[in-house]
């Protein structure tokens, strides 16, 4: 009696908490926010000045009395006031778009393998931050889920969601993850990866959104068409602007070593993969999830290292926010494949 007056009187909210970009699901409007997960803070007053895309455009131009914080690392909470923050703003940035009288129920996605602190951290901050009941799911499954994988039968499924801080790869049978492996090969690891080159190579220093928009305008894992772009930062010789030509190969170069870790990665995770369930991820393929995974050509070099077909899944960015999304329709039927709620979460 008391779910189904909650139903008609609070909001059902799915969060994909990602260390680069936060989306927000409302139940019943689909995916209602996509921000970058980036707080302004004032130092001096402590006070929260931007969140998301305008907080993101502050990075690496603020005076010195102002940050902008990215409250995540590698998928794990890293301040957790300002964290708290950020969901309470997103929370009730969601909650205002249909307006219900009760606080919210939230689930969240979290990546594979966190450690119970890491757990519980996620917990305390979404609770603090005005949701009523919190659930948590890891993200690979919660991304199989959002790509409508047959995750509850008994056939193997593999999905790589690579995001920002983490890439997650798991293998998913009958409701839970037989084998996952978490690693720290990501988008931010790449971004270094270019600012590393341009220094050592270009000698030239360039800053993080600089190397991000980089590796989305001609980052590419195999040779393809010829890509250039041009890039202004400062010579580490003179100490003055300067402007250079940076090319695909360059990129490739660049972020060579990373993505042969990455494949690496995945060639461990298959290693380790019951013989059975092996040979249906022969059949069904791999599928990319994640921001990652729009980086040209990650899919063929895979499939060429790995000689099983490989898919990048439609609007892969959206796939973890799109699982939450259905599992809060049939939290019931979904329930096993959470990680916890209050009741089950270790004591703090």
């Amino acid at each position: 009696m008391f779910d189904k007056f909650y139903k008609l009187v609070s909001n059902d909210i799915g969060i994909d908490l990602g260390t680069s970009n936060t989306l927000v699901y409302l139940k019943g409007h689909g995916i209602v926010i996509n921000e970058p997960s980036v707080v302004a803070v004032n130092m001096k007053t402590s006070q929260i000045l931007a969140v998301g895309a305008k907080a993101k455009e502050m990075l690496g131009r603020t005076p010195g009395h102002i940050k902008a914080i990215r409250p995540l690392v590698d998928g794990v909470i890293s301040d957790f006031e300002v964290t708290e923050e950020m969901l309470s703003y997103l929370i009730n940035k969601a909650d205002k778009m249909s307006k219900k009288i009760a606080r919210p129920r939230v689930l969240i996605g979290v990546p594979s393998g966190t450690t119970n602190v890491e757990t519980r951290a996620v917990y305390d901050a979404a609770r603090s931050a005005g949701a009523r009941e919190v659930f948590l799911v890891e993200e690979p499954m919660a991304a199989a889920i959002g790509i409508r994988l047959p995750i509850k039968d008994a056939t193997g499924s593999m999905v790589i969601d690579i995001g920002g801080g983490t890439t997650d790869i798991a293998v998913i049978s009958l409701g839970g993850i037989v084998k996952s492996k978490n690693l720290k090969i990501a988008g931010d690891r790449l971004n270094n990866d270019i600012i590393t080159y341009m220094r050592d190579e270009f000698k030239i220093l360039i800053g993080e959104r600089t190397a991000e928009f980089i590796k989305i305008s001609i980052g590419s894992v195999i040779p393809g068409e010829y890509m250039e772009i041009e890039v202004r930062g400062r010579d580490l010789l003179t100490g003055l602007p300067r402007e250079v030509v940076v090319t695909d190969s360059d990129v490739r170069e660049a972020i060579s070593l990373s993505i042969k870790d990455f494949v690496e990665g995945v060639k461990d995770v298959l290693e380790t993969t019951p013989p059975e369930i092996l040979s249906d991820i022969m059949h069904n393929g791999i599928m990319l999830s994640g921001g990652g995974a729009l980086l040209l050509g990650i899919d063929r070099l895979l499939q060429n290292a790995l000689r099983i077909p490989v898919y990048v899944v439609d609007d892969p960015l959206s796939a973890v926010a799109r699982g939450t999304g259905i599992i809060l329709d049939d939290l019931e039927y979904y329930r096993e494949v959470l990680i916890g709620n209050q009741d089950e979460l270790p004591p703090r």
